[in-house]
């Protein structure tokens, strides 16, 4: 216990400070510092939004009884953007559906007539010896009422002319280069 006392006597006493004097023959000053800080700044946001976008029209073309095609499509540049969509009618499938409806209500001539527009259909049907009908004729009469006018036969008339689709190698490449000319261009914009 008399170490604890001794320990706390210490204690108080070695921390007690006292003010000196100067001593002669010594020069002492007293120095202190006032400051002042004056801070003036300027503070910039920048807000970055996303890119504008154009997005493609959906087009719900999934219904099975619609014989259309839904052709969508869309171009962005820095500036300016376009989108657009289309529905086209796809003639094949409205030519199978008529057959179809025709052939189910017992009208199968009908339906083989209205298969025969297609100048594939009438040529595999010659092909095969089962001549389409002509003007309500079948079999062998229908043969020869389309051998006496070949004009009537699709695709060889003068309304009904085939377009020549075929481009050789160059329009081909002339075709690309335009493409991917006019692609840089909308990019430029």
């Amino acid at each position: 216990m008399l170490r604890v006392i001794i320990f706390l006597a210490l204690l108080f006493i070695g921390s007690a400070a006292f003010a000196q004097e100067c001593p002669e023959g010594y020069i002492c000053t007293e120095s202190g510092t006032n400051s002042t800080v004056n801070t003036t700044g300027e503070t910039t946001t920048n807000i970055n939004s996303p890119p504008p976008s154009a997005i493609a029209p959906s087009l719900n073309t999934s219904n099975s009884d619609l014989c259309t095609i839904g052709v969508s499509g869309a171009v962005q540049t820095q500036i300016l953007g376009i989108s657009t969509g289309m529905v086209f009618t796809e003639e094949n499938c409205l030519r199978l559906k008529n057959a179809k409806t025709l052939f189910d209500m017992g009208m199968k001539v009908a339906a083989v007539s209205v298969m025969c527009q297609d100048e594939l259909v009438w040529q595999a049907m010659m092909d095969a010896g089962t001549p389409c009908p002509y003007d309500g004729m079948i079999g062998e009469s229908a043969r020869a009422a389309w051998n006496a006018n070949p004009e009537r036969v699709p695709g060889a008339g003068p309304d009904s002319e085939l377009l020549d689709l075929e481009l050789d190698d160059t329009e081909k490449k002339w075709l690309g280069a335009g493409g991917v000319a006019s692609l840089l261009m909308l990019l430029l914009l």
